[in-house]
């Protein structure tokens, strides 16, 4: 076997790598307990995660303490940056009767984008492994899916701090950015971590959240949200019926938000559609009206269809119906035009909607059409 590299060598030279295979800023964080977990634990106790039960389990917050992701084997973890930036179409979010996704669900699914990429990364790591002289090389790779906290590993790694909307924000390119991780058996030379918070006076963010969702910073310096009111949160996450008082604020946005971001002053001026990845471009037509929209999610293969290999399929047909409706009656509740034109054109397929198999659907829809008789 050679004498191998050096850590900060392979640090090098894998950074290099990975922005060969798209991943355009790179760090490394030595594995060690999360210095987050307490605040974890404290947003936790106030029942923040809603129906979100999985973060709460014993078992999951121990792994996330850890920081390991509970691998013994874990020497170095390479945290990667893949950019999903990227413009609305013109008239989005603007028309009331066009639907609204969240940047990151317009194309192909990012766990899938993301982890085949980490992956090939770890095959490259495996084929370096005589000449580093760290034979046999062993990985994990992790896209939100893992117990990890990702945002915390970026941090340290020097990839951007916690805005007051909670993501990560990298001063040279926004937010709009999935969080990947790579855990090595390899012992790589650390990166520097981010330390400022470059978030200043600004609460642009707090200040544009139409539920409220956002509570500022805790007096550890956290950012807080409340995901119950979390309009992503109400679209993806949240099972059940939306509450009456919430829905006017969701407006036209189907499936997840971005306002929080849209609105932050490191996207408008640093964020560029060019860095996005081609995967996450829209699938299909730019713009679709909510009755477009409603129709496919009424017919079991139309939707089959729309989101396959998408990561809106993780909401459901019911629950993307529900969302759907849930904008239909905000669209008629617009202005006395729009709920003429939506009582003329939405009418029959939200009767159609009133009569699905879904009681969820059932209920959002008699609520949509209570809007076009006002």
């Amino acid at each position: 076997m050679t004498p191998g590299l050096t850590p900060a060598q392979r640090s090098a030279a894998l950074a290099a790598e990975a922005r060969q295979l798209g991943f355009p800023r790179v760090g490394v964080v030595r594995p060690q307990p999360s210095v987050h977990i307490d605040g974890l634990q404290r947003w936790l106790a106030q029942g923040f995660e809603g129906d979100m039960a999985w973060m709460a389990r014993p078992d999951a917050v121990e792994r996330r303490a850890s920081g390991t992701a509970g691998w013994s084997d874990v020497a170095s973890i390479v945290v990667v940056a893949h950019s999903y930036a990227q413009d609305d179409p013109e008239g989005v979010p603007d028309d009331p009767s066009l639907g609204v996704i969240a940047r990151y669900a317009r194309g192909r699914d990012y766990h899938k984008i993301v982890k085949k990429r980490l992956l090939a990364l770890l095959r490259w790591t495996q084929a370096q492994a005589d000449s580093w002289g760290v034979a046999p090389v062993d990985g994990r790779a992790y896209v939100d899916t893992g117990p990890l906290l990702e945002r915390e590993l970026a941090q340290r790694a020097g990839l951007g701090w916690f805005g007051r909307n909670t993501m990560l924000i990298d001063p040279q390119a926004g937010s709009y950015f999935f969080i990947g991780a790579l855990l090595l058996n390899v012992e790589l030379e650390p990166s520097e971590p981010f330390v400022a918070d470059r978030c200043g006076t600004c609460h642009s963010c707090l200040d544009a959240c139409p539920t409220g969702a956002l509570l500022g910073r805790d007096e550890h310096g956290a950012p807080i949200m409340d995901a119950r009111r979390c309009i992503s949160y109400l679209t993806i996450e949240h099972r059940g019926s939306i509450a009456e008082e919430l829905r006017p604020l969701i407006g036209n946005r189907i499936y997840g938000c971005d306002i929080c971001q849209e609105v932050c002053p490191w996207n408008q001026r640093f964020a560029e559609s060019e860095s996005c990845d081609p995967a996450y471009a829209p699938r299909g037509p730019e713009k679709q009206s909510l009755i477009e929209l409603l129709e496919i999610a009424l017919d079991e293969s139309s939707w089959d269809a729309f989101s396959r290999g998408s990561a809106m399929r993780r909401v459901g047909r019911a629950g993307f119906a529900r969302n759907v409706c849930i904008a239909i009656g905000n669209w008629a509740a617009a202005s006395p035009t729009a709920a003429a034109t939506a009582a003329e054109t939405a009418r029959s397929v939200l009767e159609r909607a009133a009569a699905d198999p879904s009681e969820l659907v059932r209920e959002h829809a008699a609520w949509a059409l209570a809007h076009l008789t006002h």
